[in-house]
């Protein structure tokens, strides 16, 4: 239990900063549906979209690299990886302004290159930050870590605030009038939300304020030898990384292009998916806890100590990661009917709740995924890793493929479900056969089954009054809290608990 505490512990540091820095982005959402129609946040969905895919490019599984050979001689790798890396930007960033042009009117955006010239910025400094960033994981410097993470996240929050809540409104006559001329200067409606590019630009930047210790010990080194090792290495947790984020994103990518017209009624394909887009943001409560466990778990598997790599190690923290996601499920899925009033602004994004449930159990099938995926990283077999997540990607696309144009944004939903479960049990499989674990896996299903029963249950009886639909699922939740506390009383109530209480022996 001592190293499950330690790695909670951790996790949880982490989490403060990944949960309390998303949660500020996620009110963003507000924001920008607030300020902008679905039509006119089709270009940030699809760009993001697009901006997730370079930032595996961009640093191509350089980070997983270094905790695995850093232990051997930090300087050295954090030398090599940061120069490899910082070229590397600077080249790909380079080629993308140069080819602005012929890229943004191959997305469908013409006119809209300083967009895209913002978005290679973005990227670059991502990736020059990431191995800084990892540094500090690797030194335990959670603090640093955490405080540059939230002080960036704030600097966007404000700005896009100040853009377009502050700018925008006054330069539409909202309010403050008196200001109207000097906000119509500033406020390009041209740009519109471009605006929120340009704002997370400079948050970004100011990243380098708070890395500025760890850039000067960076000094320029490169070895052919050691860089090629570390490229056998990294190479295929890249391309995994490729395929995964592809299949995060490609629905995005396709749902635009094979939504049949006139398929929603008075909607456009651009506006079905600034729907499905900002909807999908939704599901944020579950990366929340996926990337929070993974910022701690990784470098504390991958780094070489002994006992915690055990098989029933993995097994008791696969457990309880499951149990935690599954009350995020269940909280959010079981107070859909407030989250929408206060993140979804305009009641026409409200059209596309009925996909958040379904997303939510996929990013919970993704989240165990990377959990049980140690196995290939401990074992030198990221190979599997690269298959599995193929598998997974040739899943999303085909069943997109096909159930778009039957579905519309439900089949995005669906097909992501679909390829997620796969992905994770053919990492459990593969897994069993060359690193056994012994996973609760009759008490995982038993637990998803049940949250789902509840959740649709649940989804059935439609309570307006949110003075009693917050009570009465606060209820719900409590209650099946309960139960799980029950089944797992051996592990979490006390010995002397137990024997007190007859029943929970």
């Amino acid at each position: 239990m001592s190293v499950l505490k330690k790695l909670a512990s951790e996790t949880a540091s982490y989490g403060i900063s990944t949960i309390l820095g998303r949660s500020l982005n996620f009110l963003l959402v507000a924001v920008h549906t607030a300020a902008f129609t679905p039509a006119e946040l089709n270009i940030n969905v699809k760009l993001y979209a697009y901006v997730a895919i370079a930032n595996i490019i961009y640093t191509y599984g350089m980070e997983t690299a270094f905790f695995r050979f850093a232990t051997d001689d930090k300087e050295k790798y954090y030398n090599i990886i940061q120069s490899a890396i910082t070229i590397s930007s600077l080249v790909f960033t380079s080629i993308i302004i140069i080819f602005s042009t012929p890229i943004i009117n191959a997305l469908g955006v013409p006119g809209k290159e300083i967009f895209l010239t913002w978005i290679a910025l973005i990227v670059a400094i991502d990736a020059i930050t990431a191995i800084p960033f990892a540094r500090l994981r690797l030194e335990k410097k959670t603090k640093k870590f955490v405080a540059a993470k939230i002080f960036s996240i704030i600097v966007n929050v404000l700005l896009n605030i100040i853009f377009l809540l502050g700018f925008k409104k006054i330069a539409d006559g909202d309010y403050l009038l008196f200001l109207q001329p000097l906000a119509q200067k500033l406020y390009l409606p041209s740009v519109g939300a471009g605006y929120i590019f340009l704002a997370n630009l400079l948050a970004n930047a100011s990243l380098f304020y708070f890395l500025r210790a760890e850039f000067k010990l960076f000094k320029f080194q490169f070895d052919k030898a050691t860089f090629k090792n570390l490229m056998i290495y990294a190479y295929p947790i890249m391309i995994m990384g490729l395929a995964s984020t592809f299949n995060l994103m490609f629905d995005r990518i396709l749902l635009e292009r094979l939504l049949p017209e006139g398929f929603y009624p008075n909607r456009t394909s651009q506006e079905a998916l600034g729907i499905y887009g900002n909807v999908y943001k939704l599901s944020i409560f579950m990366a929340l806890a996926t990337q929070a466990f993974r910022y701690a778990a990784e470098p504390f598997f991958l780094a070489k100590t002994e006992n915690k790599n055990s098989p029933e190690t993995l097994a008791d923290v696969t457990k309880w990661f499951l149990i935690t996601c599954i009350f995020i499920w269940l909280g959010v899925c079981l107070n859909l009917d407030i989250i929408k009033v206060l993140f979804l602004r305009k009641p026409i994004y409200w059209e596309g709740m009925k996909v958040v449930p379904i997303l939510l159990l996929a990013n919970l099938f993704l989240g165990v995924y990377y959990n049980i995926s140690v196995w290939f990283k401990l074992n030198k077999k990221t190979y599997f890793g690269t298959r599995i997540t193929f598998g997974g990607l040739a899943i999303t696309i085909f069943f997109n493929i096909i159930l778009i144009p039957k579905m519309g944004y439900m089949g995005c939903a669906i097909a992501f479900l679909i390829s997620c479960f796969s992905m994770t049990a053919l990492c459990y499989y593969f897994g069993q056969k060359y690193y056994p674990v012994p996973y609760k896996i009759l008490s995982a299903f038993g637990y998803i089954i049940s949250a789902g029963v509840l959740i649709f249950c649940t989804m059935q009886i439609n309570i307006e009054n949110l003075w009693i639909s917050i009570p009465y699922h606060f209820i719900l939740l409590s209650l099946y809290a309960a139960g799980v506390v029950l089944v797992e009383r051996k592990t979490i109530i006390p010995l002397k608990v137990r024997d007190k209480y007859a029943f929970l022996r």
